[in-house]
């Protein structure tokens, strides 16, 4: 995995926590999923506003001319 040991993780781990602290941990992953979680749902879902211009219909068109 990316050239990484054992002892390698660990150091990061350990620089991880410290950096942000161990009660803080939880709630850094817990963004991190909801974050890849709503990338997923919009990758997935249609827009909900559909900005694409649509054809005007010939009943359309006689409607304002009348």
């Amino acid at each position: 995995m990316f050239g990484l040991g054992t002892q390698e993780l660990i150091i990061i781990l350990i620089i991880v926590v410290v950096l942000f602290g161990a009660t803080r941990l939880p709630q850094i992953g817990s963004g991190i999923g909801q974050a890849i979680k709503n990338f997923k749902k919009s990758v997935k879902e249609n827009d909900e506003i559909d900005v694409t211009p649509k054809k005007e219909s010939t009943d359309t068109k006689k409607e304002e001319g009348a």
